[in-house]
């Protein structure tokens, strides 16, 4: 593929719904552009983009994959994204590189969450937006009635570019309003021809809408239009440019995909209507450790800056590194500096990507995107430039991880593979973590969803060779108690040689700090000092374990008031013991606890779900702290629940608010666990103790 000068080169994102159709229109495009000489399916496994062998099992898209195309003398880089919202951080990268998205929305289909949610996203990055209206051949179509719906939706800034002309159920042509020209399939071509006079009425109506989209966008042009002049063709043109670039305008475009049909029209589009990344002025980013900022000119005479958007981790190719160059020129051989690893990294071989295929190049100029193989210390998000002009660029930011699973290994012995698989997964998906959780002894993955996890396992198998089964995460309970009581502990074994004598007398009471706190009040040396640290020490070694489900033992305060001891029995060991004897006697009548962690729980949802997300927080004996309005229409919920009642909370607020719903969780502090709870645990624990002993 030949070099393309900044101004030639369009980065679009395919966005949508899962199911409606994004990557089976990616090969269209590419099919249609010639950069494919075969136009493969979803179904049968043999497209450009779903490459991967998870996407190929599952017929649906897991990753963000890239593929260039040429047309009309410009260079479009598609990319092609994940719609099912499991798989959102991919969707992130992707639209972080773009600079204008099609959004699909299915004729049959009409408005889905994620057609929103790609909406809320571009618009937040202040993307141009076009919309792709889908499987217009298919039974049960109607384009009128989802450009009505997108209009409702997102306002009368979305307008009909094209309309179907349908003939007896079949897709014949094409309408374009701004030039009011009608165009009829005939093979793979289009033939301009007569608009059918049945379409007249409605075309008037969807033409309006333009006219006053295009009087908008200019000054002179709405002056023009409230004077009831007519515009030109050119000025229409010019006016949509101007708005749709803006994002301003969100034009809507339909088409089969399948059969290959309105993808000339939208191709034209994309080379008319997105803008080339230097056409969106300076990029910004900040001083390294500072908060100045510091602007760049997005072209290839400036100085070199990069971000690194996604990562690949393959067991035998190594580590790929997607980039997009923000400024300047990124060449193969070449020496840059990570300036947040504050590393020099080597640059190999560069190359362009198109879907698995990797087509070298010699460079990488302003507004391209490509990769390089075996990056030593660079990560997703990282920055590429020069150590003479250091700079960060604004880094992605990824959703928290909201489904967590302890994983337990299939076969003995494969603890370390599978640390080392999970650890790699991890550099390559930023919405994925492992944590060993210390206090359970388990590692627990967290993910966006079930999908998401049942992913990351299939990997786990198919690259790394371990299996794993998912269990649900123990919850670390503490123990502590609410009466003071005072208690013997009394240790005398006598065998063939020196025997074992401690006698101690504690008093147990409830603590001011979680660690315990260790007093002592011996008259007359009924216990020598040299033996206070074994008491104290067999307290601590004691609470690891709590009388009633053997949980650790918080804010205890332990006094030794008494004992007695034997000049040649006793020893550090023998009071070790009676004060572990004493524990045992002692917390018991001191009226023991289970103690639960609370989680501060913040949920995001649209209003109309408000009761009901509420409810299901009652049901989990969850407390509302307060409800506020949030941007976009939304409400935050703001809860304290126990932990032990928010596991698969993902997946329930997903069902209860139609996938609309985010929340983010984390440890409060520990409360008393009501008593109906709390003998169901001792229950559980004990059955547990039962089957290891």
């Amino acid at each position: 593929m030949k070099e393309y000068s900044v101004d030639k080169i369009r980065n679009v994102c395919l966005l949508g719904h899962g199911g409606v159709g994004k990557t089976t229109l990616a090969e269209s495009m590419l099919f249609t552009a010639k950069a494919s000489d075969r136009f493969g399916s979803v179904v049968s496994g043999n497209t450009v983009m779903d490459y991967d062998p998870e996407e190929i099992k599952r017929k649906i898209s897991t990753n963000t994959a890239l593929a260039p195309l040429e047309w009309q003398g410009h260079k479009i880089n598609i990319i092609d994204t994940p719609g099912y919202f499991d798989f959102v951080g991919e969707m992130k990268q992707g639209i972080r590189v773009a600079d204008g998205v099609i959004i699909l929305v299915a004729a049959k289909d009409g408005v889905q969450v994620g057609t929103e949610k790609a909406w809320d996203e571009a618009t937040s990055l202040k993307l141009s937006k076009m919309f792709f209206i889908s499987k217009i051949d298919e039974e049960h179509a109607d384009y009128f009635k989802v450009f009505d719906q997108l209009q409702e939706k997102f306002g009368k800034n979305v307008i009909a570019y094209e309309i179907p002309i349908m003939e007896n159920g079949v897709f014949a042509g094409i309408v374009n309003i701004p030039t009011m020209k009608a165009y009829r399939f005939k093979g793979n071509d289009m033939v301009e021809s007569e608009i059918p006079s049945s379409m007249s009425d409605i075309i008037e109506k969807y033409r309006e809408d333009v006219l006053e989209a295009v009087a908008e966008s200019d000054e002179e042009l709405l002056e023009k239009y409230f004077a009831g002049e007519t515009f030109t063709e050119e000025e229409i043109m010019r006016g949509l440019q101007a708005g749709i670039k803006s994002g301003d305008i969100s034009p809507v475009f339909c088409g089969s995909a399948v059969n290959q049909t309105g993808i000339k029209s939208l191709l034209d589009a994309v080379v008319n209507y997105i803008p080339a990344f230097c056409e969106k002025g300076k990029i910004t980013g900040k001083k390294p450790n500072s908060d100045e900022i510091i602007e760049l000119s997005p072209e290839p005479n400036e100085t070199l800056s990069a971000l690194v958007f996604k990562t690949i981790v393959d067991p035998f190719v190594g580590k790929i590194s997607y980039v997009k160059v923000m400024s300047g020129v990124l060449n193969s051989d070449s020496t840059v500096y990570n300036v947040k690893k504050d590393k020099m990294e080597k640059i190999g071989q560069l190359f362009i990507l198109k879907g698995k295929q990797q087509i070298n190049t010699n460079r990488l100029i302003t507004g391209d995107i490509g990769a390089v193989a075996k990056l030593t210390v660079t990560g997703t998000n990282d920055t590429l430039c020069t150590k003479e002009k250091p700079v960060i660029l604004p880094e992605i930011v990824f959703p928290t991880p909201m489904l967590s699973m302890a994983v337990k290994p299939k076969t003995k012995g494969d603890e370390e593979k599978i640390s080392a698989g999970l650890t790699r997964l991890m550099e390559e998906d930023p919405t994925f973590r492992v944590e060993q959780n210390q206090e359970t002894k388990q590692t627990i993955i967290s993910g966006i969803g079930d999908q998401h996890l049942d992913l990351i396992l299939s990997k786990l198998k198919t690259k790394f060779k371990v299996e794993v089964d998912l269990v649900k995460p123990k919850i670390a309970y503490r123990e502590t108690i609410r009466k003071k009581v005072k208690v013997e502990g009394k240790h005398k074994k006598q065998t063939g040689g020196h025997g074992q004598y401690a006698d101690v007398w504690i008093e147990f009471e409830p603590g001011p700090t979680e660690d315990l706190v260790f007093e002592e009040k011996i008259f007359g040396g009924a216990v020598p000092k040299q033996f206070f640290p074994a008491v104290e020490k067999g307290l601590r070694e004691s609470m690891q374990k709590g009388v009633l489900a053997g949980y650790p033992v918080v804010n205890l305060k332990a006094t030794l008031v008494d004992g007695k001891y034997h000049p040649v029995d006793s020893s550090e060991m023998a009071f070790k013991i009676a004060a572990n004897l004493a524990y045992k006697e002692g917390l018991p009548q001191a009226d023991p606890v289970l103690l639960e962690p609370i989680s501060h729980v913040e949920v995001i949802v649209p209003d109309a779900y408000m009761g009901d997300v509420i409810g299901d927080l009652n049901k989990r004996r969850g407390r509302i702290l307060g409800m506020n309005p949030y941007h976009g229409g939304m409400q935050l919920v703001i809860a304290e629940v126990p932990e032990a009642e928010m596991f698969g909370y993902a997946t329930d607020l997903r069902s209860i608010t139609q996938d609309r719903g985010t929340f983010t969780m984390r440890f409060e502090r520990y409360e008393e666990v009501p008593a109906n709870v709390a003998e169901k645990i001792i229950e559980e624990a004990k059955k547990e103790r039962e089957a290891e002993g």
